[in-house]
């Protein structure tokens, strides 16, 4: 029996010459696998509705064998043109969806980090990407987890720790009006970069080039315990 549910296409990969695998987010089912058998044929219904960061209502039909479930159909609610036009955002968000994929279980739903997820694409989709909207994602994601910092246990400079505590407590709203000086901007990145790596065991790769304009990117820093 078919079983529907809606969500943002976070991944699409071949899986023969005639199908692809696509991963969703959706706020009912966490992380989700589908095989779209016959996608990549030239008369598809799938053809045009599969593609990065589409939103979209789909049905499909659970396995019994497997996590990868066997998708029926998809009706497109939205996209994100400004997203996926953007080299320096889709940075951005390939270094959120691996944050997601390390924190989540697959058909293990996490309504709240849908909701993230949402809220940084609607960010980007009005605003430049920057350095503290990373840093936003970052923080809001562990307070997911219960693992957000205490800005006064921390060793940062004044300007810094005030900064991170503005960063876990400001709305997607008001982000881009958060003020910022780049010494505690750099203080935040190296301290974030050694909190989640002793949080979550590991970074996954591209949070360099999220970080910083294409063409701009300085070499991550060490691991900091």
């Amino acid at each position: 029996m078919d079983e529907r549910s809606h969500g943002v296409v976070l991944r699409v990969r071949p899986l023969t010459e005639t199908s692809l695998v696509v991963q969703w987010l959706t706020p009912d089912l966490g992380r989700l696998a589908t095989v779209a058998k016959g996608a990549r044929r030239p008369r598809s219904p799938f053809l045009g509705k599969l593609d990065l960061l589409v939103s979209a209502d789909f049905s499909y039909l659970r396995s019994r064998r497997s996590e990868l479930h066997t998708l029926r159909e998809v009706s497109v609610i939205g996209r994100h043109p400004r997203i996926t036009s953007d080299l320096h955002a889709l940075h951005v968000v390939s270094y959120a969806i691996g944050l997601v994929e390390l924190i989540s279980e697959s058909d293990t739903p996490i309504p709240e980090l849908h909701e993230l997820f949402i809220d940084l694409l609607h960010y980007l989709e009005s605003h430049p990407p920057t350095a503290r909207a990373v840093f936003a994602f970052e923080l809001k994601l562990l307070a997911c987890q219960g693992l957000d910092p205490d800005p006064a246990e921390t060793h940062l400079p004044s300007p810094a720790r005030s900064l991170l505590r503005d960063l876990l407590e400001v709305d997607w709203t008001d982000l881009a009006s958060l003020q910022a000086d780049a010494a505690s901007v750099r203080s935040i990145r190296l301290f974030l970069h050694g909190y989640l790596i002793h949080h979550l065991g590991k970074l996954p790769r591209g949070r360099t080039e999220a970080l910083h304009p294409p063409g701009n990117n300085p070499p991550a820093p060490a691991s900091q315990p």
